[in-house]
Formats: structure tokens, sequence, C-alpha cells
């Protein structure tokens, strides 16, 4: 039995990394004021789109409103180069259509780990496993793994950044309208891969430093749960 309560506080475990990773994506692409605009500054974006920084701007907020599911389509009117035209072409309306199923798609997956999350704590308690003794050391245990993995993982990607960032692509992409033209497409040229490269940066520290925080709380309550059994047994 004690087996099936850590296993469960493990899969715990597992579903709050998960819930935090795709938390941490959403919050770096939608609730940090200033991201955009400081990123565009950055790499002369408005200058390669031929755009005024506000129109850009405008034209992400429809963006990313698209990739929530809070705009039904991405035909969105814009200024450039001094004319009037839709901002993306039909390539870039397909290709995001694409992304919006990959952020769609986090969204609900984070829904479901939530609810298993609460799921396994609810059968830990019907169990009458020991919860302050089994939780702290599975989070230890998973987050121990799961960090293992992604920094394994980082240190393989940052060998290569572009190398994986197309294997990326050609894992959750069943085309190539991912692959776009800088003479055509203007989406490349406000998402360049420098831009995807301080995304993930960011992504990272704030899902790492949530996860660090977890795995720091769940080690202090360990050792003190320890302490005080030591001190009981002098």
């Amino acid at each position: 039995m004690k087996t099936v309560h850590y296993a469960l506080g493990i899969l715990f475990t597992f579903c709050l990394i998960i819930v935090l990773l795709i938390t941490s994506v959403e919050a770096v692409a939608y609730w940090t004021p200033g991201y955009y605009e400081k990123e565009y500054s950055k790499y002369n974006v408005t200058a390669d789109v031929h755009m005024e920084m506000d129109d850009l701007l405008d034209v992400t907020h429809e963006m990313m409103a698209y990739l929530r599911g809070r705009r039904e389509d991405l035909h969105v009117p814009a200024v450039v180069g001094g004319q009037p035209r839709e901002f993306f072409n039909e390539r870039e309306i397909a290709h995001m259509e694409d992304v919006r199923g990959l952020f769609l798609g986090g969204l609900a997956l984070r829904r479901i780990c939530g609810a298993l999350a609460v799921l396994f704590l609810i059968l830990l308690v019907l169990l009458k496993a020991p919860v302050r003794k089994v939780l702290p050391v599975s989070i230890c245990t998973g987050t121990g793994l799961f960090f293992t993995a992604a920094c394994t993982l980082a240190a393989v990607i940052s060998t290569d950044f572009t190398k994986y960032f197309i294997i990326f692509h050609q894992i959750f992409f069943d085309n190539d309208l991912w692959i776009l033209d800088a003479r055509t497409d203007l989406l490349i040229n406000i998402v360049p891969e420098p831009f995807f490269m301080d995304t993930a940066a960011r992504i990272a520290i704030l899902f790492g430093g949530c996860v660090l925080l977890i795995f720091s709380i769940s080690l202090f309550l360990l050792l003190s749960r320890r302490r005080l059994k030591h001190q009981g047994d002098q």
C-alpha cells in the first residue's frame, strides 16, 4: 500500500508540473505588460515590417486573441508601408490555425491535469495515506526527476537551437506551412528566431522558479518532519 501512496503522490507531482509549465507559457504570452513592445524594439521589427509600433501591437493583440480562442479568424487589417492591407496572408493564416490548435490543446491539457491532481489527492485521503509525509517525499522525487530530464534536454537544445527548433515544428505540425518566407510573410518578421529564444528563456526562468520553490518547501517540510521524529526518538 505504501508503494501505491507514493505512486499517487508522484503522479500528483507530474500533473502539478504540467499545470505550472502551461501556466508559465500563458503568463509570458499574455500576462507580461510591455513584453512584445520590448522585443519588437530590441530586434527593430517595426522597420522590418514597415509599421508603426502602435499598429504592430494592435496586430499582435488580435493574433494572441485568436490563439486563445477569443477571435474567430485572423483576417486583421493593418497599414503596412503606408498602404492598407490584410496583415496575414493565406499561408500564414493556415499555419496559425495549426498553432491555435496547439494553444487550445495546451489549455485543455492543463484543465485535465488540474482535475487529475485533485483526483490523486482525493485518492490519497481515501486510502488513508499519511499525506504530510507522502507529498513532500513525492514532490521532491518528482521534481528531482523532472529537473534532471529538463536540464539534460536544455543542454542538448542549447548546442543548436535552430536544429531543435526545426525538429519541434516537425513533431507538432504535419505540413510545411511553418516554413515562412521573409519576402512574402510578415509573420516571420514579427516573431523571428531570437524572439523565440528570448521567450523560451523567459518561460524557463518563470517555470523553473515555481518548481524550485515547490521543491524547496517540500524539502524543508520533509527535513523538518525527520528532525522532529529524530528528536522524539531520543
